[in-house]
């Protein structure tokens, strides 16, 4: 039985930055399990994230450019459904 579930948070996070920055490296790690009992938790998880990316794109730009450039590519829609967003971004 299928069911046409809408796209989870992790794997929209996943798509867009894979579609903006072609990334070599690119983890995405949901990380709500560990916030249980703070404020923006929510049950079913895809609250609070860690997202470590490498990308030639970002070669040059300042660290405030390249946090951006991410939330630029997520978009203000996915960036509203996060709590919270752990960005280790680099090269």
């Amino acid at each position: 039985m299928t069911h046409s579930n809408p796209t989870s948070v992790t794997t929209q996070i996943r798509q867009r930055l894979e579609h903006a920055f072609a990334p070599h490296v690119l983890d995405v790690v949901d990380d709500s399990e560990s916030h249980r009992g703070h404020a923006g938790f929510r049950e079913g998880g895809e609250s609070h994230f860690n997202v470590r990316i490498r990308a030639g794109i970002f070669e040059g730009q300042s660290r405030i450019a390249r946090h951006r450039a991410v939330h630029d590519a997520l978009g203000a829609d996915l960036i509203s459904q996060i709590h919270a967003l752990s960005l280790d971004i680099g090269t």
